[in-house]
């Protein structure tokens, strides 16, 4: 049984907003009491929060659908829906968060530290809230916008100050149960060690935690063994310490070697691991064939630069002088860091030019691009003739009528509002007039009535201008 997730895909979906009301105050003699629908609830949030009891993402492998609620539509009343309840998926420390193309949306490193993985729907308004000296009675409200759904992939990079590195049975598990209280597998096998090992070392005034890396073979970097999947979790150390066996029994095997190996999966690796300070373990000297072999190679090390120490999980010679040095650099490393304990906000104010939104002409289709107009078509109800003005007026505010005129469209032309995949197509008609004199009855609007004859509109016209004062004077001489 998996005991142990550091990846998982997960599809995340926000609760939709709640649906605007249409209704119309009814009270006895109040005959025109006016508009009186609330608007619908906000959908709820789902949010990725760092939570340090947390340190697997084993929950998402076996649940990896999770859909926060829904905003409740508004009443009559002037009653507002309730909000959606936000979702909170807990994550463990140095979680992060990529799309489906592998971009980098979140690096979640910290107590606390959260990411809005979908965010909720905006609720429709209700008619109390469409209501202007223009439009004093809308006989629409707007939909709910749809809560945003989208798959993300969450990876786990632990979060240590030090990493144990080398070839399996090396010593690495040994050491980090006698270093730290942490009690990893320990076997006479190759790759005992499957998943990462985290451990706290207290030496003097510092403390700092140290992870134990499952083996790495040649190729690791490529995804051979277990290297390539637990390579990621060495890359938020500060320090890397290379464990090598002097007392192995592999023929073809000597500690040099291996050295140069691992490091070569490293630079292959990349993400900056070939920058790190090192340190070298040369283990298992309480073997006399180890203590040999490590009398024979150390020089050669610290001709190469590296800091060697000696070390051995059985007979704990060495760990002291060891667990000192690695909380040196690490205390170096803390203290190079820039403290920023202020809150910084990004500002990105938008261009002078940008219109917030897009026209462009494909394949003889006008197809119109930006969050206002689309978000405007997902809340209108089509099937409502005044709901479809509105968002006429909306749109020719906003300056779309204008832009497709400019790009060279024309009455009839075809225009799609959206993506392509969901987008809403119509036939253009510019507008001659948009407010609330074009409106007929409720649920109507005149710009989408069949042409009248001149004739009939010129009666109407005439019957419009009668006096009514005129009319009485002549009943009256009747």
């Amino acid at each position: 049984m998996t005991t142990f997730v550091d990846r998982v895909e997960l599809h995340v979906a926000a609760g939709n907003g709640g649906h605007g009301c249409a209704s119309v105050h009814r009270e006895k003699f109040k005959p025109l009491g006016g508009p009186d629908g609330g608007n619908g609830g906000r959908g709820g949030d789902v949010t990725l929060v760092v939570d340090q009891a947390v340190t697997t993402l084993l929950d998402y492998h076996h649940s990896p659908h999770r859909k926060a609620t829904n905003g409740k539509p508004g009443e009559g009343g002037n009653r507002s829906g309730k909000d959606g309840t936000d979702l909170v998926l807990p994550v463990p420390d140095g979680t992060v968060v990529l799309d489906g193309n592998g971009e980098v949306l979140a690096d979640l490193v910290g107590q606390g530290t959260t990411f809005v993985a979908g965010q909720g729907g905006r609720g429709g308004l209700g008619n109390a809230a469409l209501a202007s000296a223009r439009r004093k009675a809308p006989g629409f409200a707007l939909l709910g916008e749809p809560g945003k759904a989208r798959d993300i992939v969450l990876e786990l990079k632990t979060v240590a100050d030090v990493a144990l590195v080398g070839y399996p049975s090396a010593g690495k598990s040994s050491l980090i149960s006698v270093l730290s209280a942490a009690k990893p597998k320990i076997a006479d096998y190759p790759f005992t060690t499957l998943v990462p090992n985290l451990g706290v070392v207290t030496a003097g005034s510092t403390v700092y935690t140290i992870a134990d890396v499952p083996g790495l073979i040649p190729g690791a970097s490529e995804g051979r063994g277990l290297g390539l999947e637990f390579l990621r979790h060495v890359e938020r150390c500060e320090v890397l310490v290379h464990v090598l066996d002097t007392a192995t029994l592999e023929a073809d095997r000597d500690p040099a070697t291996d050295l140069d190996i691992i490091e070569a999966e490293l630079r292959a690796y990349g993400a900056g691991l070939e920058n790190r300070p090192r340190i070298v373990v040369l283990n298992k000297v309480d073997i006399p064939d180890g203590q040999d072999l490590a009398d024979i190679i150390r020089p050669d090390l610290e001709a190469r630069g590296y800091q060697v120490f000696e070390a051995s999980a059985v007979s704990r010679h060495g760990l002291k002088e060891l667990s000192f040095a690695l909380a040196e650099i690490v205390a170096q490393a803390r203290a190079a860091k820039p403290v920023d304990e202020t809150t910084r906000i990004v500002i990105r104010p938008k261009a002078v030019d940008d219109a917030g939104f897009t026209v462009t002409e494909e394949d003889g289709v006008y197809r119109v691009r930006g969050e206002k107009p689309e978000r405007w078509v997902r809340q209108t109800e089509f099937s409502n003739d005044e709901a479809v003005g509105y968002l006429a007026d909306r749109l020719n505010r906003l300056g779309v009528e204008a832009a497709l005129a400019k790009a060279g469209a024309r009455a009839g032309d075809e225009v799609a509002i959206g993506e392509e995949d969901n987008a809403v197509v119509f036939d253009w008609e510019p507008s001659l007039a948009a407010g609330a004199e074009m409106l007929g009855r409720r649920g109507e609007d005149h710009r989408f009535d069949a042409p009248r004859p001149a004739a009939q509109r010129r009666r109407e016209r005439d019957v419009e201008r009668v006096d009514p004062q005129k009319e009485y004077d002549a009943f009256k001489a009747f």
